[in-house]
Parts: structure tokens; C-alpha cells; sequence
């Protein structure tokens, strides 16, 4: 047997790369598993994700909920987090000294609050386990043989194997996908996902680095909308809601070239009969305040000022002498502050495509090809992403899984 010759070839060095090549190898001992990276480093979106301290996965151990955060892929997760789900990954870096803590709004880090923890701790196990790590060997084909595989570089080096584990992650390219394309798979078109606004008209620019926690976003005429802290930015509109709203939407923005209006509802979620009501409590008890100093809904005073001047409301003139006008147009700023957002910008290093291989063409009790037997998916390659918070990963690990146990078995 020559030295090219392996047990099961994993295609990607990446996180679901990584995982999919350990499990399957502590499945399964003595498996020869070799495992191939195009770049010149492994786990290098592991090493920047949540700013360096690597947001694991979601502090969320019920399947069906947890399934919920997944623009694309929420059915087929809905059966897998069954198998496997953010618990089973707790437990199984606790398993390797590797102890994960859950954060306020859900999402789970090591608690050395280093990503490099995560790295050497796969690191680690894949010396353990003997797994064999090729760098600068991006595969630009798989040839078919009986019962085996031959793989091709763009070095031109050729690899063999009995099984395939495709795990080489997401990329808006579509000539990325194009040699799994030739297998048969359909590529469910790759746009981005997870991204922020960009606001032409730049209004509230001098206001960058206000940030409100309880806003909600919408998009003007789809359904689209998201809660939750927004921050007000240099070049438009970023925060949780905004970049959660970019995941749901991704596919709409795209088609309108990222060209929409953005509503903002500072106040959360009251609407406008509420908000009358509101009004004409706060004016009775706050009759004498001048509008522009007394805010409303605990909102940064200088936001408030701001909506105060789009209303046209005068410095001096106080709640008991509010023209209807001006409440009406004040309102109106509160609950439908309209951005006019013309293009994005990537999230951080957390960008994530959204679109890949088909979830129809993958049997999900194993994640293998139903076209080509022996080949297996893991990870963002397939058409699932998630919101941000540690679910894109988590799918990563639940994919290579599903994979390696088919693959072991």
C-alpha cells in the first residue's frame, strides 16, 4: 500500500474538517484518516471567531428550539441536533479538559476566553489519533474508482481513498463549488450572510457608538424584521438585531442589491396606539420639561436629541405645548426611523455564506451523498447557516458528527 492510500480523506481543515476527522477516528481506532487544507494554516476561522475567544457553540440543549436559529437549514436540523446537539459538544471538550462556560445572552466560550484552547485541543487529538495533516493541498477534483476515491490537488498530487469527508467550508465564489458540482451535486447559489447596513444618508454618523438594547428592525415592505440591541455605527446600522435580520433576509437584500429602507423602532416593540397613549401620560406628568432634555423609553440622550430635531422640535419648547405636529413626526422617528441603506459590510472575520450543497441530495441519517456513495458533507459547504452566537459552529460539529458515525460504522 502506497503512502497516499487512506481509510477516509477529510477535505478541509476547518472546524467541521477537524471535528469529523477526530470522531471518526475515536470511533473507530486505527483508522488511517488524512486530512487536507488548501491554505497554509488550519482553524483559522476557529482562531478569530468572537473576537479571538471562540464562541463555541449556543447555551441551548433543546434540539427542536435550537433548530430555530437557522435562516437555512432548520429542517434538517430539527433531526440531527436529535443525534447530536450543543450538550453532547459540552461534554465532549469536558471530556478532553476543555471546559466551556454560557454568557448572559447564550453564548458559550472556553473558559480561558482564548480560541488557541480550542485549536490545541484538536491539535492535540489529531496527533493522538495519528491523523495525517497535509497543508497547501487545495483538491480540485475527486475521481470515482471502484470502491474507492482518487483525489487531485492543484499541485497536481494524487490521494486515495475509501471514504470522502467534504468539509471545505462556504465562499461567495461559485467556482468554489465547481468540482463538487461535477459529482452531480445542484449548488444552491452562495450569497452572504451576516453582515451590516450601510446608511447613505449618514444622519446619525456623528452618533457612532450609540447603541440601544431594546430596538427593533425591519426591513419596509417584507415581514422581515429582528429584536434586540442596535448600534448605531460610523458607516450605518450594526448590533445583534441588525446582523440576525441580515441572516433571515439575506436572499431579499441580495436580489434588491442591498438597496432598502431600514425601520428602526427605538422603543422595542410599542406601537402606535400605545405609544399615544404613552404621549399623553408623559405630557401630563412631565408638563414643564422641555421635550428635547426629558427623554423617553431610557433612550441615549443623544439619540433622543436627534429624533427631537428631526421632528422639528423647538430647544425650548416644553411637553405641555407640544404641537400635535411635532408629537406626530416624533412618533413617527421613534417607531419608523427610516434608513436608507445602500450595500453592507462583512460582520467582523464572521462572515458566513449563505447557499452551498443541497440539503435534498444528502441522506441526513448520515450525512452521505445520495449521489455518490461514500461521500460525506460537514459543516457551512452544505446550504445551512445560522444567526450569530455560536450556531454556525454548532451545525459544524453536529454535521461532522452525523458523518464520522456513518463513516466509522
Amino acid at each position: 500500500m502506497s503512502m497516499n492510500e487512506f481509510d477516509l480523506i477529510v477535505v478541509g481543515g476547518g472546524a467541521a474538517g477537524f471535528f469529523g476527522a477526530i470522531q471518526a477516528a475515536e470511533m473507530k481506532p486505527g483508522l488511517r484518516v488524512l486530512l487536507l487544507e488548501k491554505s497554509n494554516k488550519v482553524l483559522a476561522k476557529v482562531k478569530v471567531s468572537g473576537g479571538g475567544r471562540c464562541n463555541v457553540t449556543h447555551h441551548c440543549y433543546e434540539p427542536i428550539e435550537l433548530a430555530h436559529h437557522y435562516p437555512r437549514g432548520e429542517k434538517a436540523l430539527k433531526s440531527l441536533f436529535k443525534v447530536y446537539q450543543a450538550k453532547h459538544v459540552v461534554d465532549w471538550f469536558a471530556s478532553k479538559g476543555v471546559e466551556l462556560k454560557a454568557e448572559h445572552d447564550g453564548r458559550m466560550f472556553p473558559i480561558t476566553n482564548s480560541s488557541q484552547t480550542i485549536i490545541d485541543c484538536f491539535l492535540t487529538e489529531a496527533i493522538r489519533l495519528k491523523i495525517k495533516i497535509e497543508m497547501g493541498a487545495g483538491v480540485v477534483q475527486i475521481v470515482p474508482a471502484e470502491n474507492s476515491f482518487t483525489l487531485i490537488d492543484s499541485e497536481g498530487r494524487k490521494f486515495k481513498s475509501d471514504k470522502v469527508l467534504v468539509a471545505v467550508g462556504g465562499n461567495p465564489n461559485p467556482s468554489f463549488y465547481e468540482w463538487i458540482k461535477v459529482l452531480g451535486h445542484r449548488i444552491v447559489v452562495p450569497i452572504p450572510s451576516l453582515f451590516t447596513f450601510n446608511d447613505s444618508e449618514k444622519k446619525f454618523q456623528d452618533l457612532m457608538g450609540v447603541s440601544v438594547p431594546h430596538a427593533e428592525v425591519r426591513i419596509a415592505t417584507t415581514k422581515f424584521s429582528q429584536q434586540g440591541p442596535v448600534l448605531i455605527t460610523h458607516w450605518g446600522l450594526s448590533g445583534p438585531a441588525v446582523i440576525k435580520l441580515s441572516a433571515w433576509a439575506a436572499e431579499n437584500l441580495q436580489q434588491r442589491n442591498y438597496e432598502f429602507t431600514a425601520l428602526v423602532n427605538w422603543t422595542g416593540t410599542t406601537q402606535e396606539d400605545e405609544l399615544r397613549v404613552l404621549f399623553d401620560h408623559h405630557k401630563r406628568a412631565h408638563g414643564k420639561q422641555k421635550v428635547v432634555t426629558n427623554t423617553m423609553f431610557k433612550l441615549p440622550q443623544r439619540l433622543w436629541q436627534r429624533l427631537c430635531e428631526l421632528a422639528e422640535i423647538e430647544p425650548e419648547k416644553i411637553w405641555a405645548e407640544l404641537p400635535q405636529k411635532n408629537q406626530n413626526r416624533l412618533m413617527e422617528f421613534l417607531i419608523r426611523c427610516p434608513f436608507q441603506i445602500k450595500g453592507k459590510t462583512t460582520f467582523k472575520e464572521e462572515f458566513v455564506t449563505c447557499g452551498g450543497v443541497d440539503v435534498k441530495e444528502i441522506d441526513l441519517e448520515k450525512m452521505e451523498s445520495k449521489l455518490v456513495k461514500n461521500v460525506f458533507f460537514a459543516g457551512e459547504v452544505l446550504n445551512i447557516d445560522g444567526e450569530t452566537g455560536g450556531f454556525n459552529f454548532q451545525a459544524a460539529w453536529t454535521t461532522a458528527f452525523v458523518a464520522a458515525k456513518a463513516i466509522a460504522g
